[in-house]
């Protein structure tokens, strides 16, 4: 199966859509179908040995439109700017050259309005022009001003009248008949006109001289494409997000060959190139940092507010941009191998896909057409046989051809879905279909992978408690993380890494020896130290006093009950520490969480973890239900068995072992796949790791599926109350008729009000999720402190009790942050503090706002940022 694009030229409105679908969907072997009326591109999955292109550009062009493949080099890698570039100057041509139609159509039609109406309104005409005696003269003149308008326009007769024999019609279709109408009851009114003068009967010509559709006909043409105009104009602007992400591309790439850098354009990069980045430099290609350092804004595609360090073996995406530092890389992904090509695919394609509330407006577009061309023969039939008179008749039938828009149903979905994927890319959000889109906004209930979607994924030290009164924590701290150095264990590597997160220098260990499973042992300034589990130090002959060993195991034990792993270290045979080491939950889960619980969705959380961990999670982060001990390949049966009940299920996971479930989910979302969106598994792909990214897609679909369900209302109250208005349903009653005029004015303005109603999407702003941290509790404090301390923060069952709990907000101006990495750097410093539970900095204001869970001094507080190398110039409690 083969999929395949082309290029669609004459479509107008949801009828030629709808057209052009069914009669490709007929050719053998042609699986799917999907005609872009926004893009005017058509893609094809279709069996090669029973059908070929040429058939089906065939199929196209015998029902009245043009069509052409795409070329072999918009197919290939590397070439989507190519593409994207010839189909914007495609629509501008198009849009140029109904500007020049609007225009020269403008220019003929005010003199004859003016010819035609300005004697019934009193106007200085032209005494030639004027009276019974010159109504040929007028005639011949306004027939001379209609012609050109009607040559200018002739794009509606050509399209309109080729569809309708080839039984296809189309909104042109519409147009054309009623216009033409006019047209030719005007002429037959100048030969009646003609007949009187040359019979003498001057009744006659009075008669016909007031019956002349001139001006109707070329009014009708020039509101249509005034319409048509300003249509063209606001789809332009559907694809706005689309344009800004093509934008981004850098245009060219420092690379070094032979040692000298040279600057080449950024497509012509290959995998393997070194490729060179100084300070503002955007990054053209993806790949991996060989040397040097930077910070990297990678806010245009994965959203990340704060600049992200790189150093050798950090990944880097293209169209980032390197803030300061320099550094070079070595390509590993070009052309539309980059992330930013694949964003612009996925979102261009999902842009393209038709969404299942489409397709009640798709079943009577095809239908729409040749129902207004009989509703209005029966018009002019029942007034006719009603008594009235020719020209009453006719000018019903022609208000009711053109009143009736296929247009506001055509644009209805599209524009919205186009608008609403483009807006949710700017988010970091990639949603790969419209029925994806769609589907999320009735979802009910998200289903949550643990590790790695709410958790960090990787271990992370949570708690350092000095056991040995004389110690420092630093101190303590730095001799552990080197007594794990030699490790490769990931508990070890965390240990190392909160380490060298702090600046600590590590002192030198020796004899290192691992004991797999129990723990390790080395010497570190001459001490013997041990590290590992409490039954490695019990088999070491340490903590055989009961009471220090009950107090060991207690503390061991509330640790574990949290869902941490608790190291213990002995110096000397003495218990020098413990430091607990877990899966950190992510700063936003529990915001998002919250978010997701105040929509009324149902939380359910999958992990492989132990019962003991998943409740200790479930518990804190106050989650409906958790699912422990699940194998990748129950996570599915976990799914359907939520289906089963049911309900409507997201699946948020990695994307990898969960793609049984993802798959099996109504909606399955790929968490944190940065660099590798390709995850065929998932519907939406997150380029961030965060879960607030998930409610601001839920958020966003609600919205759209809001504004769809407007654009349809509209659109199919404005034709049933329109048709009937027009066929002069109301004229027996309150003597209300429509002319064709305001009729040709309303269609226009129809398919405009769809097309602006949709543009509102572009305004959409997801719901802020602050980052939520819990407090520190267990860091930096003797056991006796906590002992103290746990008197008002925990009860029985080591939980917080809710009791004696402070809180307290203190504002500290600081000076001398330059950037979003300084900003990050006080940050960090003063939720370093101990009490302090958050601290949020605001670096246009310059302050820093932190929440204490106990009495901290303002000195601590200032000293705390001066560390970091700032200046604290006050320190005020809310």
């Amino acid at each position: 199966m083969k999929n395949e694009k082309f290029n669609i030229t004459g479509m107008t409105c949801a009828a030629c859509q709808a057209n052009i679908t069914r009669n490709v969907g007929k050719l053998a072997g042609v699986e799917e179908v999907n005609v872009s009326l926004l893009a005017n591109q058509m893609t094809v999955a279709y069996d090669e040995e029973k059908t070929d292109p040429e058939t089906i550009i065939h199929a196209v062009t015998e029902i009245g439109y043009g069509a052409s493949g795409t070329g072999p080099e918009a197919q290939k890698d590397g070439s989507f700017g190519k593409e994207w570039q010839s189909r914007r100057e495609r629509t501008e041509e198009n849009r140029m050259e109904m500007k020049k139609r609007l225009v020269a159509s403008v220019c003929l039609l005010v003199p004859l309005m003016y010819v035609a109406m300005g004697p019934m309104m009193s106007l200085p005409v032209p005494g030639f022009l004027v009276g019974m005696e010159n109504s040929l003269i007028s005639a011949l003149t306004q027939l001379l001003l209609t012609v050109p308008v009607m040559i200018i326009n002739r794009h509606f007769y050509q399209s309109g009248f080729k569809a309708l024999v080839k039984k296809a019609p189309n909104m042109d279709s519409l147009v054309a008949i009623g216009s033409a109408a006019a047209f030719v009851y005007g002429v037959f009114s100048m030969y009646r006109i003609a007949y009187g003068f040359g019979h003498g009967d001057m009744d006659l010509v009075h008669q016909y001289g007031h019956e002349l559709y001139f001006e109707s006909c070329a009014m009708i043409l020039t509101l249509i494409t005034v319409g048509k105009y300003l249509e063209a104009r606001s789809k332009a602007k559907t694809s706005d997000a689309l344009r800004k992400l093509v934008d981004l591309a850098p245009k060219t790439a420092v690379i070094l060959r032979d040692g000298i850098e040279q600057v080449i354009p950024a497509e012509s990069v290959v995998a393997g190139d070194i490729v060179v980045i100084k300070p503002g430099g955007s990054i053209p290609v993806d790949g991996v940092v060989t040397e040097g350092h930077g910070y990297v804004d990678q806010a245009a595609i994965t959203g990340e507010s704060v600049p992200v360090e790189k150093k050798p073996g950090d990944e880097v995406i293209s169209a980032t941009i390197n803030k300061n530092g320099s550094f070079r890389f070595r390509a590993s992904r070009v052309g539309d191998d980059t992330t930013l090509a694949q964003i612009i695919r996925l979102v261009d394609e999902a842009g393209n896909t038709k969404a299942p509330i489409a397709r009640l407006a798709d079943r009577v577009s095809g239908i729409f057409v040749p129902a207004v061309i009989i509703i209005a023969i029966l018009t002019a039939v029942v007034w006719l046989l009603a008594g009235q008179s020719f020209e009453f008749a006719l000018s019903n039938a022609i208000a009711v051809l053109v009143i009736s828009c296929p247009c506001a149903l055509g644009l209805a979905t599209p524009v919205a879905i186009m608008v609403g994927t483009g807006k949710a890319a700017e988010y970091g959000i990639l949603i790969k279909s419209a029925q994806s889109l769609e589907t999320l906004h009735s979802i009910d209930t998200i289903v949550l992978d643990k590790t790695g979607t709410i958790t960090m994924g990787h271990p992370s030290v949570t708690d350092v408690i000095l056991w040995n009164k004389q110690s420092s924590r630093d101190a303590f701290l730095a001799e552990a993380a080197a007594v794990e150095a030699g490790s490769e264990h990931p508990l070890a590597l965390a240990v190392a890494e909160e380490a060298g997160r702090e600046g600590l220098t590590l002192p030198e260990a020796e004899a290192f020896d691992a004991l797999a499973g129990r723990g390790v042992s080395a010497l570190v300034k001459g001490k013997r130290y041990l590290a590992g589990n409490m039954a490695f130090l019990l088999e070491n002959g340490l903590l055989k006093q009961p009471e220090l060993q009950s107090r060991v195991q207690k503390q061991v034990d509330s640790l574990a009950s949290e869902g941490k792993t608790p190291l213990l270290f002995a110096k000397d045979g003495e218990l020098e520490g413990i430091i607990a080491v877990a899966d950190t939950v992510r700063e936003t889960s529990r915001a998002a969480l919250r978010q997701f619980k105040d929509a009324g969705l149902k939380v359910v959380m999958l992990t492989g973890d132990n019962r003991i961990t998943a409740e200790a999670i479930r518990k804190k982060l106050d989650i409906e239900e958790a699912v422990s001990e699940v194998m990748p390949t129950q996570k599915e049966a976990c799914i359907r068995e939520l289906q089963e009940k049911g309900h409507k299920v997201a699946m948020v996971g990695d994307g990898i072992n969960d793609a049984p479930a993802l798959t099996r989910a109504d909606v399955g979302i790929a968490i944190g796949a940065g660099t590798d969106i390709a995850i065929e598994s998932a519907d939406v792909v997150l380029m961030k790791d965060s879960l607030a990214d998930v409610a601001t897609a839920i958020d966003l679909s609600k919205s759209v599926i809001r504004n769809i369900r407007m654009n349809l209302f509209w659109a199919f109250f404005y034709n049933v109350c329109g048709i009937p208005v027009a066929a002069g349903l109301l004229y027996p009653l309150f003597m209300i008729r429509l002319s064709p005029m305001i009729g040709a004015a309303a269609m226009s303005l129809s398919s405009v009000c769809v097309v602006a109603n949709a543009l509102r999407l572009r305004f959409f702003k997801g719901k802020t999720v602050p980052a939520v941290t819990a407090a520190d509790e267990g860091k930096n404090r003797h056991p006796e402190e906590r002992k103290e301390e746990g008197k008002e923060e925990r009860n029985g069952a080591g939980q917080p009790s809710g009791k004696g709990e402070m809180k307290m907000e203190k504002v500290i101006e600081v000076e001398g942050m330059m950037c979003a990495h300084c900003q990050m750097h006080v940050q960090k410093a003063l939720a370093a503090v101990e009490g302090v539970g958050e601290a949020v900095v605001d670096l246009e204001a310059k302050k820093a706002t932190v929440t204490l869970l106990k009495e901290v001094s303002d000195e601590n507080l200032m000293k705390a940022v001066a560390d970091a190398g700032y200046t604290a110039v006050s320190c005020q409690t809310r």
